[in-house]
């Protein structure tokens, strides 16, 4: 034939700029669709051969990549069926065809979804040539090798060549702008990002060896770069534990080995094979996600896998393949792809399947890796409804002893035992074993138990369960006294009338000086219960913990943390306060009160005279009258309070109540705590 010119069959000219800019996200992609493309036409041979219809020599079909920096060059070369002239014609220059479907068609029955690539992936290579050849001879009998050429625009030569072997050579001149593209690293890093796994062995040089002088020198044997039937391409009953773990190691060096995995081997209704794998994860470890690989016939896709697999499968590790995810779409597409989200669905299934089967074969093995794997089933169980409702009979609970129950079986160890006076039953835990220790005593002394919620994401867990469980709450153990948590009949009278709860409110708030705000409350306890101590309301606290962990509760976030300074009106050392403080400023207060009373008497009449009656219907001297009484009584009542106060200050029996108090919640340090073990020792002498 003689050299053909011609315009390619596109729609614009201005195809190869937007090539450049516009229709690849990621340059170095073009190695990607180079080397897939010469593994199809490869494996395209391979089922020709299969299907009798090539009867020659295979021979060696490694697909090679050569570097050549002196010219400036990248070839990439195979063995594979090649082209003729018109199916350069066909392939290349007419855009609208593609090979793929053809062969589908013609060859269904005899191959496993091979995906042919010509086409809009061949074109990726303008985005760092300024000239593509493609030197190619069919593998039909009689072929005429012929060598294409274009500079990057819709101009292109067609031309008989010399080529002894079958297969087609891609020849990328590089532009000046890829010039990194020449460095032998570089094309390393990108064959291992995008090839790696690929079926047909590529070879990229030579392996290297050292000689006796330390020098690296060039071996005889080709630099292979992939694992051609990588793991989750074989049967999962030919493998063993060690295989799994050993291409964990391959996929993610210097990790610690998984948990578990779980090998994903689909061919209805898609096509769908991986390995997924559940890391360690510590709770003081950040998580990392996009360590899941996506691949579509062993084609490297992306490692930004979020919103196409279920998002709390983000935190697996491993390996995704198929080919029904298309390998040059824009991740919206992906998103939004019918079969990437029936792929998706059945993922979630597989993983509850799996996490089941383990229960059930092995609920020991289960339970020692429960703390472990909880994240991922709670990330799952708190984003996805069904997967909540697959996972929902093995999910664990884990009490402050280190049992584990079902949720079920929890339920039925305290439905009657919590259960409050409205019936409904109350769930009690702690978030750190040792600072809570004795209110988590304070409720097993009452024969209660107490589960352990100390991951990442219990928090929000804790949520979710109070609204899916029936009739049920969840209150943690330093929330309130006990038998408040688990009202059994209605709340008893404290014991105080208002005058001495009064009275004693800023004796001991003169001795909480602690960031956040204290509320003093008296409750009528048993006189084995503590003198005092520190809760913090469930709601209250709830919410600030959902405002740090970003729950959309911002407004919490603001606000300082409440506590209650709990007092017991029943123990002797409180007993023992009101004896001395009746002693020692009994006739002060008295004095106070007894000028306090007439002034609140004639204030609240005063009130009461004008309350029916509008702003303009009273008289300056009305109100005047008014305001004088209100100063009056708040001079006296202030006068009162600091009577109290610095009796509170200078009581070292007040200030150890009060200390004792923060310290079993774990909110005693530094000074203050230095200071309460001297008045202890002082204390104790006496």
């Amino acid at each position: 034939m003689t050299m053909q010119k011609g315009k390619i069959g596109v729609t614009s000219e201005n195809l190869f700029p937007i090539i450049k800019k516009f229709l690849y996200s990621d340059s170095d992609i073009f190695l990607r669709e180079m080397v897939s493309n010469a593994v199809d036409a490869t494996q395209k041979l391979k089922a020709l051969a299969l299907s009798g219809d090539y009867k020659g020599e295979l021979g060696d079909l490694t697909v090679r990549i050569k570097l050549d920096k002196e010219n400036g060059t990248i070839t990439i070369s195979d063995r594979g069926i090649g082209m003729t002239a018109e199916e350069i014609n066909k392939y290349i220059n007419e855009i609208a065809f593609t090979s793929a479907n053809e062969f589908l068609d013609k060859y269904k029955d005899n191959i496993d979804a091979i995906i042919g690539h010509f086409g809009l992936g061949f074109y990726s290579a303008f985005m760092v040539s300024n000239q593509v050849d493609i030197i190619s001879k069919s593998y039909q009998e009689g072929a005429t090798p012929v060598k294409w050429s274009c500079k990057g625009d819709p101009e292109y030569t067609l031309e008989e060549t010399e080529k002894e072997d079958r297969g087609t050579d891609i020849v990328l001149h590089i532009d000046e702008d890829s010039q990194d593209f020449l460095d032998e690293n570089k094309i390393e890093e990108l064959l291992n990002k995008y090839c790696k796994f690929l079926p047909v062995k590529i070879a990229f040089g030579k392996e290297k060896e050292t000689d006796e002088n330390g020098n690296q020198v060039e071996t005889d044997k080709d630099h292979i770069i992939n694992d051609t039937n990588p793991i989750w391409k074989r049967s999962p009953s030919e493998l063993k534990d060690e295989d799994y773990n050993e291409f964990y190691r391959k996929l993610y060096p210097g990790s610690e080995d998984p948990l578990f995995h779980i090998h994903l081997n689909v061919d209805y209704p898609f096509n769908l094979t991986g390995v997924l794998y559940f890391p360690k994860i510590r709770n003081n470890v950040e998580i990392q996600k996009n360590k899941i690989q996506l691949y579509a016939n062993q084609v490297f896709v992306t490692d930004s896998v979020d919103d196409i697999v279920p998002e709390f499968l983000t935190l697996l590790h491993g390996v995704i393949d198929s080919p029904d995810i298309p390998l040059n779409v824009s991740r919206s597409y992906l998103q939004n792809d019918a079969s990437v989200k029936k792929i998706s669905s059945h993922i979630n299934k597989k993983v509850a399947d799996r996490l089941n089967d383990i229960f059930k074969n092995d609920r020991k093995d289960f339970e020692n890796k429960w703390d472990d794997i909880k994240i991922f089933i709670q990330y799952g169980m708190l984003s996805d409804d069904k997967f909540y409702e697959r996972t929902s009979s093995f999910a664990l609970l884990k009490n402050t002893e280190g049992k584990y129950f079902t949720f079920d079986e929890y339920k039925d160890i305290i439905k009657d035992n919590q259960a409050d006076k409205d019936n409904n039953v109350v769930y009690l835990y702690a978030t750190d074993k040792d600072s809570q220790y004795s209110y988590i005593e304070a409720a097993k002394e009452k024969g209660y138990d107490v589960l352990l919620m100390d991951g990442q994401l219990d928090t929000h867990f804790v949520n979710q369960l109070e609204q899916k469980f029936e009739s049920a709450s969840f209150q943690r153990v330093d929330a309130d006294v006990i038998d408040n948590l688990i009202k059994k009949e209605d709340k008893e009278d404290s014991g105080l009338d208002a005058e001495q709860q009064n009275q004693l409110t800023p004796i001991f708030k003169s001795h909480i000086n602690k960031d956040g705000h204290f509320v003093v409350t008296f409750e009528k306890l048993s006189e084995n219960d503590q003198p005092a101590m520190v809760t913090q309301s469930e709601f209250m606290r709830r919410m600030k913990d959902m405002s740090q962990m970003g729950g959309g509760m911002s407004m919490y976030g603001q606000l300082p943390d409440s506590y209650n300074l709990v007092v017991n009106t029943q123990h002797p050392l409180l007993q023992k306060i009101v004896q001395d403080k009746d002693e020692k400023i009994g006739d002060k207060v008295s004095e106070v009160n007894n000028r306090l009373t007439p002034v609140k008497e004639e204030k609240e009449k005063l009130e009461q005279e004008q309350q029916d009656k509008k702003d303009e219907d009273l008289s300056q001297e009305q109100k005047d009258k008014l305001e004088e009484k209100r100063k009056e009584l708040e001079k006296l009542e202030n006068e009162k309070e600091e009577i109290l106060k610095n009796y509170g200050k200078e009581n070292s029996l007040v200030k150890q109540v009060v200390d004792l108090a923060l310290l079993a919640s774990n909110m005693l340090k530094g000074e203050d705590l230095d200071k309460f073990v001297k008045r202890s020792v002082e204390l104790i002498k006496e």
